[in-house]
C-alpha cells in the first residue's frame, strides 16, 4: 500500500502534523487544543486515502478513485495547513501576538494556493476557464470590491496596530472601547451598554481618535471639565487656591501621578473661563468620574466664595462706576502718591490732582513691564505685590539686583529725565502698579516750576546713596556727590519739561546717618 506516492506522500504529511501537535503540547500554548481537531481531520483524510479501494468496492460509481482521492488529498491539507500556521503563529511566534485576523488570512490564501494546484493537476485549465468567464470574473471582483475593501482594512488595522482590542477609540460622534475586529467589521462598545458595528473600510478610509494613546506608548487619557467664573476674582487668586484644592482631594478613578490642575482658557464677555484638566484612569467611569470632579469644584469654590457667572449684558460708563468703588480706587492712588518720598513736596490739593492721571497695570507672575534700553517718560507705583530688577550679562545670564515690595517706586528717571531704562523690572507673583506718564504730571510741574529744585534733590541724594553702596563712601562725601549733582539734575528735568531756566540756591540735606544701606540697597539697581 506505501507503493502508492499518494499514500506515500499523505503518511509524511499525517507525521509532520502529529509531531508539531507534540511539540505545542509540550510548550504549552494557550491555543493548542485548537490543534487536536485539525490533527484528527489529517487523519481522517489519510484514513480515506488507505481505505479508497475498499470503499470502491462497495460503491460502483464511475471515477470514484479520483473523487475520494481528491477528497482524501482535501482533508489531509486542511488539517495539515491549519495545524502549521497554529503552531507557527501560536508557538513559534507567541510572542509577537499576531493577531488572529492575519492567521485566518494566511489560511484562506493558503486554501486558494492548494485548489489551484489541485484543478491543474487533475487537468482543469485555468487559463481557459478564466479567458471565458472574463465578464462574470469582473462582475465577482465588482460586487466583492466592498467585502475587499472591509477585509484589507481588517488586516490592516490589526498588522500595523493602529488599534487595539480593548482600546478606547472616538470615531464621528461615537466613543467607546474596541471589543473585536473581524474580516468585515470592528465593535466598540460604549458606556451605555451599546455595541456599534462600523465597517473596516470606513474606519481606514476616515479619521480616528485613539484615546490614552501617545504614539505607540499608552497613557492615561486627560479630561476637561470647564467651568466660568464673576470678573470680580483674579485669575492668579482663583488658579493657585484651585489648584491647592485639587492637590489635596484624593478622587477615585484620577491618576495621583499627575495631579488634577486648573487653567484659564478663556474671557468671554460674562466672565472668566476656566477648566479643570484630570487624567481618567478607566474612561469606562467618564460620567461618575467628571461628577465627582465638579463636585470637589464646587466645594473648593464654596470655601473660597468665587461666584459662578451668568450670561448679562451691561452698558457701561466709565464715569458711571459705583461712587464706592470709584472712592476705593482713588485712595489707592493717594496712598501710593503719598507713600512716595519723590512726591513727597506735592500739597494735598496736587496729589488730589495728580491721582487722576494715574494708570492701573496689573501684573501676573514674570510679566516683564519694561525692559533693559526702553525709551521711557514714565514712572511705576507699586501698590500690591512685589518686582524684580534684573539684568542680563552679555551670555544672556539673569542676575537679580534688587526687590521691591510695595509700597515702592521705580523708573524715575524716564519720568523726569526721559533717560532710557537701565535694568528690566518683571513682577514676582501678582503685582498692581500705577504708571504716572510725562503727559499727566506735566501740568502740575507747569503750574509750579519750583518742583524742579526738590525733585532733582531727592534723585540727587538718591542716587548717591546708590554711589556710597556701591563705593562704600562715607556720608560727607556721599552729600558732595549729591551737591554736584543737584544742579545738573535740575537742568535736565526743566528741558525735558519745557520749563524756563532760573538761578537758584541748592541746599541739599546731609544724612543723620553716615550709610544708609538698606534703603540704598534697595534702590541701587532702580536706575530708570
Amino acid at each position: 500500500m506505501l507503493d502508492d506516492p499518494t499514500i506515500h506522500d499523505g503518511a509524511i504529511f499525517a507525521a509532520i502534523a502529529l509531531l508539531l501537535t507534540a511539540i505545542a503540547f509540550a510548550f504549552g500554548t494557550n491555543r493548542r487544543r485548537g490543534m487536536l481537531p485539525m490533527l484528527g481531520v489529517v487523519l481522517a483524510g489519510y484514513g480515506l486515502l488507505i481505505g479508497r479501494e475498499k470503499m470502491l468496492e462497495w460503491f460502483a460509481i464511475p471515477s470514484g478513485a479520483i473523487v475520494l482521492r481528491e477528497l482524501g488529498l482535501g482533508l489531509l491539507a486542511l488539517g495539515f495547513i491549519r495545524v502549521g500556521i497554529l503552531f507557527v503563529f501560536q508557538t513559534l511566534l507567541v510572542r509577537r501576538n499576531i493577531p488572529k485576523i492575519l492567521d485566518d488570512f494566511v489560511m484562506a490564501l493558503a486554501l486558494v494556493v492548494y485548489a489551484i494546484f489541485r484543478l491543474n493537476a487533475v487537468g482543469v485549465n485555468l487559463a481557459g476557464l478564466i479567458t471565458t468567464s472574463a465578464v462574470l470574473t469582473g462582475a465577482l471582483a465588482f460586487s466583492a470590491q466592498s467585502t475587499l475593501g472591509n477585509l484589507w482594512g481588517g488586516i490592516s488595522l490589526q498588522v500595523e496596530k493602529t488599534c487595539r482590542i480593548g482600546d478606547w477609540v472616538r470615531i464621528d460622534n461615537v466613543m467607546g472601547q474596541v471589543v473585536s475586529i473581524r474580516w468585515r467589521y470592528m465593535a466598540i462598545a460604549t458606556n451605555q451598554n451599546e455595541t456599534i458595528v462600523i465597517p473596516n473600510s470606513a474606519v481606514m478610509n476616515n479619521r480616528f481618535t485613539v484615546l490614552g494613546r501617545r504614539g505607540e506608548d499608552a497613557q492615561s487619557w486627560v479630561r476637561y471639565v470647564p467651568f466660568d467664573l464673576d470678573f470680580d476674582h483674579s485669575p492668579a487668586h482663583v488658579l493657585a487656591t484651585l489648584n491647592k484644592a485639587f492637590a489635596d482631594a484624593e478622587i477615585a478613578n484620577v491618576s495621583d501621578t499627575v495631579r488634577p490642575r486648573v487653567g484659564c482658557t478663556a474671557v468671554k464677555e460674562s466672565g472668566i473661563e476656566y477648566a479643570v484638566e484630570y487624567r481618567i484612569v478607566d474612561p469606562s467611569y467618564i460620567w461618575s468620574t467628571d461628577s465627582a470632579i465638579r463636585v470637589h469644584l464646587y466645594a473648593a469654590m464654596a470655601r473660597e466664595g468665587f461666584a459662578i457667572s451668568f450670561l448679562r449684558r451691561i452698558v457701561e460708563s466709565r464715569a458711571d462706576r459705583r461712587p464706592e468703588t470709584a472712592q476705593a480706587e482713588h485712595q489707592r492712588r493717594l496712598r501710593a502718591l503719598e507713600s512716595s518720598d519723590l512726591f513727597g513736596a506735592l500739597t494735598p490739593d496736587e496729589r488730589q490732582v495728580l491721582a487722576p492721571a494715574l494708570t492701573a497695570c496689573l501684573y501676573a507672575g514674570d510679566d516683564i513691564i519694561f525692559r533693559a534700553g526702553d525709551s521711557a517718560d514714565s514712572l511705576y507705583l507699586v501698590s500690591e505685590g512685589v518686582v524684580r530688577i534684573v539684568s542680563d550679562d552679555k551670555a544672556g545670564v539673569r542676575h537679580e539686583l534688587a526687590r521691591l515690595a510695595a509700597p515702592a517706586y521705580f523708573g524715575e528717571m524716564g519720568l523726569l529725565l526721559g533717560q532710557p531704562r537701565a535694568a528690566t523690572v518683571l513682577a514676582d507673583g501678582e503685582a498692581l502698579c500705577y504708571r504716572l506718564d510725562k503727559q499727566g504730571f506735566d501740568a502740575i510741574l507747569q503750574a509750579r516750576p519750583e518742583l524742579a529744585d526738590n525733585l532733582a534733590r531727592v534723585l540727587a541724594q538718591r542716587q548717591a546713596e546708590n554711589d556710597a553702596t556701591l563705593r562704600a563712601l562715607d556720608a560727607e562725601e556721599q552729600a558732595r556727590h549729591a551737591v554736584s549733582r543737584t544742579s545738573e539734575l535740575v537742568n535736565r528735568i526743566q528741558q525735558f519739561f519745557g520749563l524756563e531756566p532760573k538761578r537758584r540756591e541748592v541746599r541739599v540735606a546731609r544724612p543723620d546717618k553716615p550709610d544708609a544701606a538698606v534703603e540704598a540697597a534697595r534702590s541701587a539697581a532702580r536706575g530708570g
